[in-house]
């Protein structure tokens, strides 16, 4: 665990409301994330869990609601203004999304190129810097993603994610498609980033071994809202029959025992 050292909030969602058309994906609904917390996501298929995240990352509009770090609300900031703050985020999507026709030193930079000046020497130094802290050898970095297997792709993704040293850490199911020796390597490289980095991480995830290997709580979706955030053992007697049954079925069973 990562041992958040306070409660001190870093994210808060008011109130969203969430609308695709006539349908409506999340009605009234609050979260808080703590500065230091490695935070999982969980909740049914259909309840929004990676719409939520794009709303926060601002990759979608709101309907309704707020949605404030360090306590100024995003959703009001100009373009300038947001883009300054997003500098202090990395994002890990799901399947890596990295560039096909960069080589992954290139993919690392990305993001530097976006926001820093610099020379590309300098550049290449720091990507480099990134790629031997998520884990991967030195000779992946002129390698392009097509060369790479899946567990070496997430690495080369979670490397670009951390280019710009950010604050806060998103990752959408990182250990999907990974078999389980790769899934806990990578479970292990999350929780030892977030120590020595100070990262608040926020983790959409399916995998019941990641919740109780690194969170230190999980938020809970169903019914439109986040209906308990606690940590895994306290959610583990929370009553509600979705978190009963995720919990306490085959597979948590067998998360637990491990």
């Amino acid at each position: 665990m990562t041992g958040a050292g306070d409660d001190e909030i870093i994210i808060e969602v008011k109130g969203l409301v969430t609308r695709f058309g006539s349908h409506v994906v999340h009605d009234g609904l609050d979260l808080q994330v703590r500065k230091g917390e490695v935070l999982g996501i969980v909740g049914g298929s259909g309840t929004g869990k990676s719409v939520l995240l794009n709303m926060i990352l601002g990759l979608l509009t709101p309907a309704a609601g707020e949605i404030l770090y360090n306590g100024r609300d995003m959703t009001t900031l100009n373009e300038e203004e947001r883009r300054d703050l997003e500098s202090e985020w990395g994002v890990l999507f799901q399947g890596s999304a990295l560039f096909s026709s960069l080589t992954v030193r290139e993919n690392i930079m990305v993001p530097l190129k976006e926001h820093v000046t610099m020379s590309r020497s300098l550049m290449a130094k720091i990507a480099d810097m990134k790629l031997g802290l998520s884990g991967l050898p030195a000779n992946a970095a002129d390698k392009f993603p097509s060369d790479l297997s899946g567990g070496m792709k997430k690495r080369a993704g979670l490397a670009r994610a951390l280019a710009l040293d950010p604050e806060v850490l998103f990752l959408d199911e990182p250990t999907a498609g990974l078999d389980p020796i790769g899934a806990n390597r990578f479970d292990e490289l999350i929780k030892d980033l977030s120590k020595t980095l100070g990262l608040t991480v926020i983790m959409i995830t399916h995998d019941l071994d990641s919740l109780h290997a690194i969170c230190d709580r999980v938020a809970v979706l169903a019914e439109k809202k986040v209906i308990a955030t606690a940590p895994v053992p306290e959610l583990e007697d929370n009553p509600h029959p979705w978190i009963q049954e995720y919990f306490h079925g085959p597979r948590g069973r067998a998360a637990r025992a491990g």
